[in-house]
Order: C-alpha cells, then sequence, then structure tokens
C-alpha cells in the first residue's frame, strides 16, 4: 500500500485520468473528490462490497501475480449498477 500525506487542496493522480482530491479535514473526517472518466465506476467500500455480495461475484485479490489480479465481474457490477441506479455514489 502506498501512503502519501496530502493537505487541503491538494490531489493525487493515478494513472492520467483519476484525480483524488483532498477538500477539507474536519477532525477525523476527510473530505475526498474524485475526477475519474464515467467509464471508470467509483464506490465507496461498503457499497462495492455490497454489490459483490448480492451479485456473488468474487471480491478480487491483488497480489500481483498475474494480469487477472483486480478484475471484478464487469457484467455483473454493471447490471448491480443499472439496478442501484448507475452512480456509485
Amino acid at each position: 500500500m502506498l501512503v502519501l500525506t496530502r493537505k487541503s487542496n491538494q490531489s493525487i493522480m493515478i494513472g492520467d485520468e483519476i484525480e483524488v482530491s483532498v477538500l477539507s479535514v474536519m477532525g477525523e473526517k476527510v473530505r475526498i473528490g474524485i475526477q475519474a472518466p464515467q467509464k471508470v465506476p467509483v464506490f465507496r467500500k461498503e457499497i462495492y462490497l455490497e454489490i459483490h455480495r448480492e451479485t456473488g461475484a468474487v471480491t478480487p485479490v491483488r497480489d500481483g501475480n498475474g494480469p487477472e489480479d483486480g478484475k471484478a465481474d464487469a457484467q455483473a457490477v454493471h447490471e448491480s449498477l443499472s439496478e442501484l441506479g448507475g452512480d456509485g455514489a
């Protein structure tokens, strides 16, 4: 896991298309903003896990040992998103 320190109004880039910005820090709460292409689904982790529980999809395990690491059942996730309204928020 890469750990970075950022202050309010600072960002990190993931690849060329995804920007994660720290909007504010209030006590123990951090507000972040994520700019990503619409084709990239973005979820709170608890929603992501719920989608995978409902679809029976296996949550991906990233061990770095193969080309399939980190890939989920995209069709099942897409169908679940459609049922949930599609925005992943």
